[in-house]
């Protein structure tokens, strides 16, 4: 019986591009929050965390990077171990900043960009797992090493670079008219206090 059951289980961990259960889970989630941020990038320019596609970022990434502590090819902690531990720091700090520090203030700076280099952070794994393991049986890279790796990445970092710096201008451009236009509604009470006197 128990012979029957263990080789259930291994039926049921099916390997699809050499990954487990726990592998094709994390994947599934991965791409899910991919989808959702790069919607939210197209959408509001950012991932914007009180939207659904932000919502589904943040848990999906949270996910994803806790998954990640699971699967390894290498016992102990490693570098990737550190990387999704990283993005969960970013993503907490983009949550906090967000719930606690709420307003168009500096704080939605650091929140966007939090947000952005754990998107791009993300994407380091993606692209590598990737390219070595699709198309199945003929991976466009042979390995790690693999200088399309390099390449990829490096334009993933450029439009990383780029768009924290679109969001920078957006958001000082935000937090100035809002800081105009409570000042103007300070102005007018003001005026309307002034003219009871």
């Amino acid at each position: 019986m128990n012979a029957n059951f263990a080789l259930k289980i291994k039926h049921l961990t099916v390997n699809i591009m050499g990954l487990s259960s726990l592998g094709i889970f994390h994947t599934v989630i991965g791409v899910l929050a991919i989808i959702a941020a790069v919607i939210g990038f197209i959408k509001h320019g950012k991932i914007a965390l009180p939207s659904v596609t932000g919502k589904i970022y943040f848990y999906g990434t949270l996910i994803t990077s806790l998954t990640a502590l699971g699967l390894s090819s290498v016992s102990g902690f490693n570098p990737g171990h550190g990387l999704a531990l990283l993005i969960v720091l970013l993503i907490a700090g983009s949550h906090y900043l967000h719930t606690k520090k709420q307003g168009y203030n500096h704080y939605r700076l650091f929140e966007n960009f939090f947000l952005s280099f754990s998107f791009f952070l993300s994407l380091i794994p993606t692209v590598n797992e990737t390219l070595t393991r699709v198309p199945v049986g003929h991976p466009v890279a042979k390995g790690p090493t693999d200088p399309l790796i390099a390449q990829t990445l490096g334009i993933v970092l450029l439009l990383f670079l780029l768009g924290s710096i679109y969001q920078f201008i957006k958001q000082r451009k935000l937090n100035a008219a809002a800081k105009q236009h409570a000042l103007s509604a300070t102005l007018r009470i003001h005026g309307v206090i002034s003219s009871i006197d």
